[in-house]
């Protein structure tokens, strides 16, 4: 053990993940493991690194890197055991990505860079890569409102967009009386998607991320209903309706 600690921090992190993986005597949860199974985990400590910076909380940002960082390591090392690539392949990708993306400070390209040529750059990308769709490339795991933001950004600059918000808000209208109409479990089901997508798209028109919006407001009601519970006590579920509506304006005046 005392040889890990002489080795710098990224190689003993490789080496303790190397050990965890060794069939003889490695752990036995780290060996039974494989990309699709550890792949919730990797969402997970994505997101408690996002949730670390939104709480501005410095000590848990450094502590969720670093849980990502070992799922990164973690991948890695499977798909080393399996022969595709190692840890040194992922950081020299990354690294030549990076480069090819910023020709404006590692080549002679000049100018700066902005959101259509950053686009721009990872459509030669996409395509160097064999797609074939405007749309290639927006991973399915993603969260479905951002997923809705990316598809319809890739769409638009393609040209197939509202030339100004009042198309997309004369779609929502037309998706909520569909919403009504709509007889079925199934019929209602796909409906409900088509009004969501289009209330993204509309949002989008004003130039602001649907997801992270719905994120604003979640967090506002989840403050202010918890501001409610906080005023009435214990019996804020017997309250009537009107009651908790009273409470509600009340929180949201600050009073």
């Amino acid at each position: 053990m005392q040889d890990l600690f002489e080795l710098a921090p990224i190689d003993r992190l490789l080496a303790i993940m190397n050990t965890l993986r060794e069939p003889d005597r490695g752990c036995e949860w780290d060996l039974a493991q494989d990309f699709a199974s550890i792949a919730p985990y990797t969402i997970e400590e994505a997101y408690e690194v996002a949730d670390a910076i939104m709480r501005n909380d410095m000590t848990d940002l450094r502590d969720e890197l670093g849980d990502l960082l070992f799922q990164v390591v973690f991948h890695a090392r499977m798909a080393d055991e399996a022969g595709h690539f190692d840890f040194a392949d992922v950081a020299s990708a990354i690294s030549a990505k990076m480069l090819a993306r910023h020709p404006h400070i590692f080549a002679d390209a000049g100018g700066t860079m902005d959101e259509g040529r950053w686009e721009d750059i990872k459509a030669t990308e996409r395509k160097a890569k064999g797609a074939e769709s405007a749309i290639d490339g927006v991973a399915l795991a993603l969260p479905a409102l951002m997923r809705s933001d990316k598809i319809q950004k890739r769409a638009a600059r393609t040209g197939f967009d509202w030339p100004d918000p009042s198309g997309s808000e004369a779609k929502i209208a037309e998706e909520i009386e569909e919403l009504k109409a709509a007889r079925s479990g199934q019929e209602k089901f796909e409906e409900a998607g088509d009004l969501l997508f289009a209330t993204a798209n509309f949002v989008r028109a004003y130039g602001i991320n649907p997801e992270e919006a719905l994120r604003a407001a979640n967090t506002k009601f989840e403050n202010r209903f918890r501001s409610m519970e906080a005023i009435a006590g214990p019996d804020f579920a017997n309250l009537s309706l009107e009651e908790k509506e009273d409470l509600w304006q009340r929180v949201k005046r600050g009073a």
